[in-house]
C-alpha cells in the first residue's frame, strides 16, 4: 500500500490548483475567516504551477485573543485548536527581541512607569495613575473570582473602593503600602500552587513602582492560569459545538468562494481512482468495497474518505497544496507522517537485528527495550534537514552489534561472528534507501494496521498489530489513536462535503 500512495503522490505533484449556538460568535470570528480565505486563496485555480509555501507551525494563542473571543466561544481555528489538541495551553505572548513592537513596548511601560514615579515623588504625591492601576488590579482580581465566592468579592469590593481611595488621596491619609498589602493577600489567596512563590516574592519589594510593576507582571501569568482552567473545563462540552460551528462557517467562505472544495475534489478523486484502478485492488480495505458493473471492484464512499486520509500521511507538502477541509490540521499531519517515517526505520532496524541475531534474544525484555531506546535516540532530529539517516545508520550498525554481542555473552548463546557482524551492519545502512524491501515492508505493515484501525470504528479495541512491529507496538499504537481521532473528527465536520463529492465521483466511474 505504502508504493501505491507513494506513487500516486509522485505522479501528482505537478499538478496545479492550488445555528451558531452562541451570538457573540461572529463577531469573535472575523479575523479567522479572512485567514482562511486567504489560505484557501492561495490554492485557487490557475494556468500556472502551484508552489506550495512552507506550513506554519501551530502558533501559540496570546491571553488577549482568548479573552477577546471569550464571548462567543473563540473563533473557528482556536476551537478546533481546543477539541483536537488534548495539550493545548495558553501561553503568554513573547515578542521577539529585537522586534520592533517590543522596543516600543518597552519604550511606552518606561515612559508610564517614570510618570508614575514622578507623581509619586511629589510634595504631596499625586496618585492619578495609581489610583488608575488600582482599579485595573480590582477587575482582574474580581474577574477571577467564581458565582460562589461572595465573601471574597465583597472584601475586594470594599478595600478597593476607588472613591474611597480618592477621598483619602485628596485628605491626604491614602497608604499605599496598605493596599498593596492587601492585593498581594488576594492573590495568593486566588493564584494556582505554580504561583505562590512569585506572589511571594513580592513581599519583599518595598519601593511602590517597582512593586506595582511586579504585580501586574504576576497578575498577567494568573490570566495564563485562568485561562488554561477555562479551557479544560470547557473541553468536554465544545465538540458538538465546534462541529457544527466549523462547518457552518465553512458552509459561508463556499458561498463566498465556490472554488473552496477544487483541493478536496482532486484528493477524493485521486483516492477513488486509485481503489478502482485494478493496479491498486489489493489495497482495498477489508469488506470495504462492493462488486460494481466495472471491471474493477467499486469502492464504497467509507472506502474511498478512508484511503484518501491515508495519502495525506504521504504528502508531499512542498509541492502539492493540501485540501481546504484538512488545512487547519496540515501541522499535524505533517507530524504523524514524521513519526511513522521514523517508525518504520526504527521497526525496520529491531527486525533486521532479531533476524541477524540468535532466536531468543528477542525475548529479552531488557535487552529489547534497552535497543530500542538506543535506536530512537539516535533517530531523534531524523525531521531536520541536516541530518543524515545513512551516516545515523552507519552508527546505529556499530551500536548494535555491541550490543547484540554483550547480550549474546551474557545469555550464554554463541558468539556474534564476524561474518554477522559485516551481514548485519550492512542491513542496517541498507534501510537508509526507501527501497530497501525490509524497509518497505515496515511501511506497507504500518500503514495497513493505520487502515484496518480506521475502517473498524474508533469504538472498537485496536487490531492485532502486523507480524513484525512487535518491538514498535506501544509508539504504533499511539501514532494509531491520534491519526484516527484527528480523522474521525474531520468526519465529523466535513462529512457531508465528502459525500456529495463522492456521490458524483462513483458514479461518473
Amino acid at each position: 500500500m505504502s508504493e501505491n500512495l507513494d506513487k500516486s503522490n509522485t505522479n501528482e505533484a505537478g499538478k496545479s490548483k492550488s445555528n451558531d449556538s452562541e451570538q457573540g460568535l461572529e463577531d469573535a470570528v472575523e479575523g479567522s475567516d479572512e485567514a482562511l480565505q486567504k489560505k484557501v486563496k492561495m490554492g485557487s485555480p490557475s494556468t500556472q504551477r502551484v508552489q506550495r509555501p512552507h506550513s506554519s507551525p501551530p502558533r501559540f494563542v496570546t491571553v488577549e485573543e482568548l479573552l477577546e473571543a471569550a464571548k462567543g466561544v473563540t473563533n473557528m481555528v482556536l476551537a478546533h485548536e481546543i477539541v483536537v489538541n488534548g495539550d493545548f495551553q495558553i501561553k503568554p505572548v513573547e515578542l521577539p527581541e529585537d522586534s520592533l513592537e517590543k522596543k516600543v513596548k518597552e519604550i511606552v511601560h518606561k515612559a508610564f512607569w517614570d510618570c508614575l514615579s514622578v507623581q509619586l515623588s511629589e510634595d504631596p504625591p499625586t496618585y492619578d495613575h495609581a489610583i488608575k492601576l488600582v482599579g485595573e488590579i480590582k477587575e482582574t482580581l474580581l474577574s477571577f473570582l467564581l458565582p460562589g465566592h461572595t465573601r471574597l468579592r465583597n472584601q475586594i469590593t470594599e478595600v478597593l473602593d476607588l472613591d474611597l481611595i480618592k477621598q483619602e488621596a485628596e485628605n491626604g491619609a491614602l497608604d499605599i503600602s496598605k493596599l498593596a498589602e492587601f492585593i498581594i493577600g488576594m492573590m495568593g489567596t486566588l493564584c494556582a500552587p505554580a504561583r505562590d512563590e512569585e506572589v511571594k516574592k513580592l513581599k519583599d519589594i518595598k519601593e511602590i513602582v517597582p512593586l506595582f510593576r511586579a504585580i501586574f507582571s504576576v497578575l498577567d501569568l494568573m490570566k495564563v492560569d485562568m485561562a488554561n482552567f477555562a479551557v479544560s473545563s470547557i473541553r468536554p462540552h465544545l465538540m458538538q459545538q465546534s462541529v457544527e460551528y466549523e462547518r457552518k462557517k465553512f458552509q459561508e467562505l463556499l458561498e463566498k468562494q465556490p472554488n473552496s472544495l477544487d483541493f478536496v475534489t482532486q484528493w477524493l478523486e485521486e483516492a477513488a481512482d486509485d481503489l478502482m484502478n485494478q493496479k491498486y485492488k489489493n489495497a482495498l480495505p477489508a469488506g470495504g468495497g462492493a462488486t460494481g458493473s466495472g471491471d474493477g471492484p467499486m469502492p464504497n464512499p467509507v472506502a474511498v474518505q478512508n484511503y484518501a486520509y491515508l495519502k495525506l500521511l504521504k504528502w508531499d507538502h512542498l509541492q502539492r497544496p493540501f485540501p481546504e477541509t484538512v488545512l487547519m490540521d496540515q501541522p499535524r499531519f505533517q507530524e504523524l507522517q514524521l513519526q511513522l517515517e521514523q517508525l518504520t526505520v526504527l521497526g525496520a532496524v529491531l527486525l533486521v537485528t532479531y533476524s541477524m541475531a540468535a532466536s531468543g534474544i528477542s525475548s529479552q525484555a531488557s535487552f529489547a527495550e534497552k535497543l530500542k531506546m538506543m535506536v530512537k535516540i539516535l533517530l531523534t532530529d531524523m525531521h531536520l534537514p541536516s541530518f543524515h539517516l545513512k551516516d545515523a545508520l552507519t552508527a546505529i550498525g556499530e551500536k548494535v552489534c555491541l550490543e547484540v554481542s554483550s547480550c549474546l555473552s551474557l545469555c550464554g548463546f554463541s558468539p556474534f561472528t564476524t561474518d554477522k557482524e559485516t551481514a548485519l551492519k550492512g542491513q542496517i545502512q541498507a534501510v537508509a534507501s526507501p527501497d530497501d524491501p525490509i524497509r518497505r515492508i515496515m511501511d506497507s505493515r504500518i500503514l495497513t494496521f493505520l487502515e484496518t484501525y480506521l475502517a473498524s470504528g474508533h469504538q472498537k479495541p485496536l487490531p492485532t498489530v502486523p507480524g513484525g512491529l512487535g518491538p514498535v507496538h506501544k509508539e504504533l499504537e499511539e501514532v494509531a489513536i491520534k491519526f484516527v481521532r484527528l480523522v474521525n473528527y474531520n468526519k465529523m465536520v466535513f462529512s457531508p462535503y465528502y459525500d456529495a463529492i463522492l456521490s458524483k465521483i462513483l458514479v461518473r466511474s
